[in-house]
C-alpha cells in the first residue's frame, strides 16, 4: 500500500497569496475560451466549412483533450505544480492562435486538436491546485475560481465582439491577445502554491479510469459543461443563421452568456454556504431549462439573448460543485478531481461538435432543444452533488476535505 504523502506547510499569507494567483489563472484560461467562441463564425468562413464540417472540426479538441487530460498528474509529478502549470497555461494561451490560421478543413482540425490538448492539461491543473488552495483554508472558494474563469471569458468575448464589429481579422485579434494572455499568466503562475511530491512518491499512472464514486457527480457535471459549451461556441452562429441578427449584436449573445456565469459564480460561495449544494444546483437547473425553452421558442434576437443569458446563470455553479463533490467523496480524492475534471471537460469539447452534426442533419433548434433537455437534468440529478455540501444534511457543520497534493491526481 502506497503511504499518503504529508502535505507541504504553508504560512496563512502565502496561501492568501496563491488564492489570488490561482483566480487570475483561472481568469486567463477563461480569456483563451472568450476569444475565441466570439470569432467561431469568422474561423468558419475563413475556412470555408459548413456548419457539419465545423462540427466535425469542433470534435478535435475533445480528441486531444482526451488523449492528453490523464497525463497532467504525470507531469505534475515530474515538475512540481507551479512548474508544470505555468509550462501547461502558455501552450494552451499560445494555442488560441492556431485555429484562426487554419486555411481549410485539415488544418483546422489539426489546429484544435493541439487546442483542445493544452486547454484539457492546462486546466486539469489549475483545478487541481485549486482545490488544494480550498481544503488549505478550509472554506469554499470553488465558485469564485470559476466565476474568476467566467470574468476572463467575459473580457475575452467582449474584445472580441469588439473586434467582429469593427470586422477585424481573427489572426491578428488572436494573436495579439495569445501574447498578452501569455505574459499574465506566466506573472500569475509565480504566485501558486509551489507543490512537489515527496521523492519516495511513486508517479501517478499515465492513463486510469474515473473511480465510481465519480461517476454520478460526472454525469450532473456533463449536463453542465454540454450547455455551456454549446452556448459559448454556437450562440453567435445561432444568432446570424437562425434570427438574422448581424456579427456584433451575435457575438453579444456570447458576452451575454459569459456575464451571467460570472455573476453568477463570484455570489456563488455565499449562496452555497446558505442553501446548500444540492439546493443551489436545483435551481440553477431550472433556470437554465427556462433559458434553453427561451432560446428555442424566441421569435426574435433579443428574447434569444435573454434566454442565452439564463443558461449562464443556471449553469454556472454545477461545475464547481462537482469539484467540491469530488474531492470530499471516496477513498482517493485527488482521483475523483481528476475524474470529474475529465468527464466534465471532455463535456465542453464534445458538445460543440455534436451541436453542429445534429445541426446538419435537423437545425440548431432541435440542437438546442437537447441542450434544453440536458439542462433539466441537472435538476432531476443535483442530489449527487451532496458530498460537495460543506454543510452536512443541508444545515451542519462544515466538513472539511483532507489537504492532498495535486500530483497525485
Amino acid at each position: 500500500m502506497t503511504k499518503e504523502p504529508a502535505a507541504p506547510v504553508f504560512g496563512t499569507e502565502q496561501i492568501r497569496r496563491a488564492r489570488y494567483a490561482v483566480a487570475v489563472v483561472f481568469a486567463v484560461h477563461g480569456a483563451v475560451t472568450g476569444s475565441f467562441a466570439t470569432r467561431v463564425p469568422w474561423i468558419q468562413d475563413h475556412a470555408s466549412v459548413s456548419a457539419g464540417q465545423l462540427g466535425l472540426a469542433l470534435a478535435f479538441p475533445a480528441i486531444g483533450a482526451s488523449l492528453t487530460m490523464p497525463m497532467a498528474g504525470s507531469v505534475t509529478h515530474r515538475f512540481g505544480a507551479r512548474t508544470a502549470l505555468r509550462g501547461l497555461l502558455a501552450l494552451w494561451t499560445l494555442a488560441l492562435v492556431l485555429p484562426a490560421l487554419a486555411p481549410n478543413l485539415l488544418t483546422l482540425c489539426l489546429a484544435l486538436f493541439v487546442y483542445g490538448a493544452t486547454a484539457g492539461m492546462s486546466d486539469v491543473a489549475m483545478n487541481a491546485l485549486g482545490v488544494e488552495v480550498e481544503n488549505r483554508l478550509d472554506r469554499s472558494i470553488m465558485s469564485g475560481l470559476h466565476g474568476m474563469w467566467s470574468v476572463g471569458a467575459l473580457i475575452g468575448s467582449a474584445a472580441g465582439t469588439v473586434a467582429a464589429h469593427i470586422g477585424a481579422d481573427a489572426r491578428l485579434h488572436h494573436t495579439l491577445a495569445a501574447l498578452l494572455l501569455t505574459v499574465l499568466g506566466l506573472v500569475a503562475c509565480q504566485g501558486v502554491l509551489d507543490l512537489r511530491s515527496e521523492p519516495d512518491e511513486e508517479p501517478p499512472p499515465r492513463f486510469t479510469l474515473p473511480p465510481k464514486s465519480a461517476l454520478a457527480i460526472g454525469a450532473v457535471g456533463f449536463c453542465a459543461v454540454f450547455a455551456e459549451g454549446a452556448s459559448l461556441d454556437w450562440s453567435a452562429v445561432y444568432l446570424r443563421d437562425v434570427m438574422g441578427s448581424s456579427a456584433g449584436l451575435a457575438a453579444a449573445s456570447t458576452t451575454a452568456f459569459a456575464l451571467m456565469m460570472a455573476i453568477a459564480r463570484i455570489a456563488g460561495d455565499r449562496v452555497v454556504d446558505r442553501f446548500g449544494a444540492v439546493r443551489t444546483a436545483r435551481v440553477g437547473g431550472v433556470l437554465a431549462t427556462a433559458g434553453g425553452l427561451l432560446v428555442v421558442l424566441s421569435s426574435g434576437p433579443a428574447l434569444a439573448l435573454c434566454g442565452f443569458g439564463l443558461l449562464g446563470l443556471g449553469v454556472a455553479v454545477v461545475v464547481p460543485l462537482a469539484f467540491a463533490a469530488a474531492g470530499r467523496t471516496g477513498t482517493n480524492p485527488s482521483r475523483a478531481i481528476a475524474g470529474v475534471a475529465t468527464i466534465t471537460y471532455t463535456a465542453g469539447l464534445i458538445a460543440p461538435s455534436a451541436i453542429g452534426s445534429l445541426a446538419e442533419a435537423t437545425s440548431l433548434l432541435v440542437s438546442f432543444g437537447l441542450v434544453t433537455v440536458l439542462a433539466f437534468g441537472l435538476v432531476l440529478g443535483a442530489g449527487v452533488l451532496r458530498a460537495g455540501d460543506r454543510k452536512v444534511a443541508e444545515g451542519g457543520a462544515p466538513q472539511p476535505a483532507p489537504a492532498r497534493s495535486p500530483a497525485g491526481g
